[in-house]
């Protein structure tokens, strides 16, 4: 599913208005009429249910006030706050504003403090409140007397229906206002908005309901938009069955590059999910002197020794011999555990210079790759970087709140500057190429938020990389299984016990689901 940034939607609805001649007021209709259904899945019985309004002075003002007239209609004890001077409202919002009037509804302005307690006496009885306040169009922070009226309905017991978005979320990149509507339920028009998506702005929209509005199909289609969430219905695609006259050799020869002395569980859980996610052989680099905690903890591997004069992490002197196995391979998973003393920074660069086939980043090789970005200017072959929120700060040097105030303009730039595909990982983890494209991730949950989840992440991308598909097919497949599988353990142990390794065993039965969804007709998620 496509997922825009407000402007992005701007430009939509002014398409459709101006070269597609259907009037904005038409818009606002079915807007209005999407939000009445939600609203009416709420309530159950519309008459006589009492409903505040609250009104900004904007078309999603406008929005509100022909739900307004729609509910009154219905037979609904409808009270409209209008928070803003009704002299300045204008346009689509004034017609609907005006029918309100010649309807003789009540329609309250709200300017000042001394009428804020209106509002407060109406909430004690509301069955719901509407929020037409702000919309997407939210830059800065809330202010004065709307911020006042945020906090009184938050701290109401009556369930908000959010007209769009809820007002104090920014739609582009997530971040909230400190006064900020929590929502029961956000219906949003046409497209999901990116800030209803990611964090924090998605913990204040509730169930997000997406109603269609009369835009045509090939308004959208014109735009050219490059951002999606991840879905069943591109995921069911990816997920191919194995062809019965197949072997080991179809299914990816890959080299896990990771572990050391203290760290060898990061090396052995990226290998196992790699395994578990179909790979045919996967070998694993062995320090020699850890070979027997390599060699014992995932039988189904292979490993290649590597001298290290007991130091346990791969020195200098084995780089040639790593070097000359590596166009032996598929794919690449370096980093996992891997160390970051000197000897490795040389390790990690020669293979980023050197490998010909798709490299998978992770962890150490990402902390090593902080210090000299400029490596990647002779990579010849196609890399997935993984880092989480702190190494891609170490990357870019910043803080970890600026990456999390701005998760997708961050991978995304990384990306196209760069030419690697970036998964930005986290709580709703996004995915950016360097042709500009963004997937957003919304499987996963914290109990996720454990040692070791990261490695199993870049062991199932290895995999599906090797099993064939594209590094950016590979990708977001591997990410949303992930997640999902996550999901399947919270379920069935809570997100506190949660590890790693049952991300691992509960891969087979992930895509045994979701090859099971894809045979059913019709799907649409």
């Amino acid at each position: 599913m496509i997922v825009v940034t407000p402007d992005e939607m701007k430009v939509i609805d002014k398409t459709a208005i101006e070269e597609f001649g259907i009037p904005g007021i038409v818009l606002m209709e079915n807007a209005a009429l999407g939000v009445v259904r939600e609203i009416g899945k709420i309530l159950e019985d519309i008459p006589g249910k009492n409903v505040v309004v609250l009104a900004g002075k904007g078309n999603n003002g406008g929005d509100a006030f022909a739900v307004a007239r729609h509910l009154f209609n219905m037979g609904a004890k409808v009270s409209v706050y209008v928070l803003a001077k009704l002299a300045d409202i204008s346009a689509d919002a004034k017609i609907n504003l005006d029918i309100l009037f010649k309807m003789g509804m009540e329609v309250i302005e709200v300017t000042k403090d001394e009428h804020i307690d209106s509002i407060k006496d109406r909430l004690k009885d509301a069955h719901v409140v509407v929020d037409g306040l702000l919309g997407t169009g939210l830059k800065g922070e809330v202010k004065g007397v709307m911020a006042e009226v945020i906090a009184f309905v938050n701290d109401s017991c009556a369930p908000v229906v959010a007209v769009d978005i809820p007002s104090g979320v920014n739609g582009e990149t997530g971040k909230v206002s400190a006064a900020c509507i929590k929502a029961k339920t956000t219906v949003t028009f046409g497209l999901p908005k990116i800030g209803q998506l990611i964090h924090p702005g998605c913990e204040y929209v509730g169930n997000l309901e997406i109603v269609d509005i009369g835009i045509p199909k090939a308004v959208v289609e014109k735009a050219g938009l490059r951002k999606h969430v991840i879905g069943l219905d591109l995921i069911s695609k990816l997920i191919f069955k194995r062809p019965s006259n197949s072997n080991k050799g179809t299914y990816g020869k890959l080299l896990v590059v990771a572990g050391s002395r203290g760290m060898t569980g990061a090396a052995c859980l990226s290998a196992k999910a790699a395994l578990r996610a179909g790979a045919g052989l996967v070998y694993m680099t062995a320090p020699l002197s850890l070979l027997p905690i390599y060699a014992g903890s995932v039988v189904e591997a292979l490993t290649i020794p590597l001298e290290d004069e007991n130091r346990g992490y791969i020195t200098k002197k084995s780089i040639d011999d790593l070097l000359s196995r590596l166009e032996g391979f598929d794919v690449l998973a370096v980093g996992p555990g891997l160390s970051t003393v000197n000897e490795i920074k040389d390790v990690v660069y020669s293979v980023i210079k050197t490998s010909k086939v798709p490299i998978v980043l992770d962890a150490d090789g990402i902390n090593i790759l902080a210090e000299d970005l400029s490596v990647l200017k002779e990579l010849k072959c196609p890399m997935v970087i993984t880092p989480h929120p702190g190494e891609m700060a170490r990357l870019l040097g910043i803080s970890v709140k600026e990456v999390q105030e701005d998760r997708v303009n961050i991978a995304r730039a990384f990306s196209k500057e760069w030419g690697v595909i970036t998964v930005l990982k986290g709580s709703r983890t996004v995915i950016a190429t360097p042709e500009g494209e963004v997937y957003i991730n919304t499987t996963g949950n914290a109990g996720m938020a454990t040692g070791g989840s990261g490695d199993v992440l870049t062991g199932i991308i290895t995999s599906f990389i090797g099993q064939g598909l594209k590094p950016l097919e590979a990708t977001i497949l591997g990410v949303y299984l992930h997640g999902v599988c996550g999901d399947n353990v919270a379920q069935k142990k809570g997100e506190h016990g949660l590890i790693a390794g049952d991300l691992v065993e509960e891969i087979p039965d992930v895509i045994l689901e979701i090859n099971g969804l894809r045979e059913q007709n019709g799907l649409q998620i």
